[in-house]
C-alpha cells in the first residue's frame, strides 16, 4: 500500500490528529474552569458544568454533584461563553476533518499532493485560529451571576478572583498553537509531487474515459 505523503507527511499527519483529538476532547470536558459553591468543587467549560446548586426541602440549596451541559444555548451563562462555544466548536470541527484526511492519505496513493497539502496546512491554521479566539474570549464571560457565585463574588473579566484555570483550557489552547504553528509548517512539505511519467498516465486515463463516453452517445 503506498502512501501518498512523504515522511514529514507521515509525521504531520501525526501530529495532526494528536492535535486535533487534543483540542476537540478539551472542547467537550467540562475542567476549563475550576471553582467552589457551598463547599463542593465546581468546573465549567463553555457549555457544560460540573456540580450545581438547586433548591431543596425548605428552600435551602444544595449541590447536585454530577455533570451536564445546559439545558439550551441561551442558558450558557454569557454571550461571550456563546460565542466560544460556537467558535472552538467549528475550529475543533475544522482540525478534526483536516486530521481524518492526513491519515486518510498515509494509506492512498494520490490523495495528497504538494499543494493539496498547503491547502490543508492553511485550513489548520484557520481552525486553530479559531480555537485561539474562543480562548481569548472566554476571559470575557468571567464577571457572569452565575461565575460570579462560583469564584467568591469577586471575579470580573480577565479576573479569577478565587477560581482557577482547568488543565481542558490549557490543553485546548496548547493544541491550537500547535496546529497553528507547527502542523501549517509541516503540511507545506507533506505531499508528493506528481511524477511525469504518472502524470501523463492519468492524463491519457481521462481522455480515453472521455472518449468512450463521447462515443457513446454519439452512437445513433
Amino acid at each position: 500500500m503506498r502512501s501518498s505523503l512523504t515522511l514529514v507527511g507521515t509525521l504531520w499527519a501525526f501530529l495532526s490528529l494528536v492535535t486535533a483529538v487534543a483540542s476537540s476532547t478539551s472542547y467537550f470536558l467540562p475542567y476549563w474552569l475550576f471553582g467552589s459553591q457551598l463547599g463542593k468543587q465546581v468546573s465549567f467549560s463553555t457549555f457544560r458544568r460540573c456540580n450545581y446548586p438547586v433548591r431543596g426541602e425548605g428552600h435551602s440549596l444544595i449541590m447536585v454533584e454530577e455533570c451536564g451541559r445546559y439545558a439550551s444555548f441561551s442558558s450558557i451563562p454569557s454571550l461571550a461563553w456563546q460565542m466560544c462555544t460556537v467558535v472552538t466548536g467549528a475550529g475543533c470541527a475544522l482540525l478534526l476533518l483536516v486530521a481524518l484526511a492526513a491519515v486518510l492519505g498515509c494509506c492512498m496513493e494520490e490523495l495528497i499532493s504538494r499543494m493539496t497539502g498547503r491547502c490543508m496546512g492553511a485550513a489548520q491554521f484557520v481552525g486553530g485560529l479559531l480555537i485561539s479566539s474562543g480562548c481569548a474570549l472566554y476571559p470575557l464571560g468571567w464577571n457572569s451571576p452565575e461565575i460570579m457565585q462560583t469564584c467568591g463574588n469577586v471575579s470580573n473579566q480577565f479576573q479569577l478572583g478565587t477560581c482557577r484555570l482547568g488543565w481542558a483550557y490549557y490543553c485546548a489552547g496548547g493544541g491550537a498553537a500547535a496546529a497553528m504553528l507547527i502542523c501549517t509548517w509541516l503540511s507545506c512539505f507533506a505531499g508528493r509531487n506528481p511524477k511525469p511519467v504518472m502524470l501523463v498516465e492519468s492524463i491519457m486515463r481521462n481522455t480515453k474515459s472521455y472518449a468512450m463516453e463521447l462515443d457513446y452517445y454519439l452512437k445513433p
